[in-house]
């Protein structure tokens, strides 16, 4: 632990080496020791028993933080006619067709959300080798293929924040759940509405253990290793 800051090191010497903490407990250190001069991202990364390398295994899904992100989010829509001005209405950041996908074409990723409508994705298709790496294209999975009738739904959603996830080639999942800024409750109920998400999203294909290992860190702090089972218990009592 040379290398790191003295900061993160008295905040590591506070945990106790081979113990696993309680979701409550994790949280109130992690809050403790978020004390970096800006409001830290709280997250939880979970070590899967999956094989990624099969398509069966894979685990992608979407989960609703009942406390929100603490995040702006920019939201972009693909869509015309009736739907461009549904999403208009509905508060969209950018909402178009032709001209957006040429931006994109040129770079221009000022956004953090893409929703489509099925009539667009002949045209945004062609945007997937842009999109598809920075896990921004619209996808049925993620809710973010929608009817023009259900694209002010949809918005609503993402900005009450809705997050989406997907497991990483060594199959591990790293989701945001709030803001050190956040109230213990708040936190306590995204995690649980995350490790629901997670626990109902596994995948056909995964055997024996599914959730391995729970962490919950923040930004600049040390990971605090959470105990599965209770983790588990707390997302069930939950749903």
């Amino acid at each position: 632990m040379a290398d790191r800051g003295k900061r993160y090191q008295q905040a590591a010497a506070q945990l106790e080496r081979e113990r696993l903490y309680s979701p409550d407990e994790a949280i109130r250190l992690v809050k403790e020791n978020a004390t970096a001069k800006f409001d830290e991202t709280i997250e939880i990364h979970v070590r899967l028993g999956i094989d990624p390398r099969h398509a069966d295994q894979q685990v992608r899904a979407v989960a609703t933080l009942p406390a929100g992100s603490g995040k702006p989010v920019r939201i972009l829509v693909f869509a015309q006619g009736d739907a461009a001005r549904e999403a208009e209405e509905a508060g969209a950041d950018y909402v178009g067709s032709d001209e957006l996908i040429r931006r994109i074409e040129g770079d221009w990723l000022e956004f953090d959300v893409a929703i489509a409508t099925p009539d667009m994705m002949g045209k945004v298709g062609r945007l997937g080798r842009i999109l598809g790496r920075r896990g921004l294209m619209p996808n049925p999975k993620s809710g973010t293929i929608v009817q023009g009738r259900d694209i002010a739904s949809a918005i609503e959603e993402i900005r009450k924040g809705k997050v989406e996830f997907r497991n990483d080639r060594t199959g591990l999942l790293h989701i945001p759940i709030g803001k050190a800024s956040f109230s213990e409750e708040q936190l306590k109920q995204n995690f649980a509405a995350v490790m629901d998400a997670i626990l109902r999203n596994k995948p056909s294909g995964a055997k024996g253990i599914f959730v391995r290992s729970v962490t919950l860190t923040s930004t600049m702090g040390p990971g605090v290793p959470v105990d599965v089972q209770e983790a588990q218990a707390q997302a069930q009592a939950a749903a």
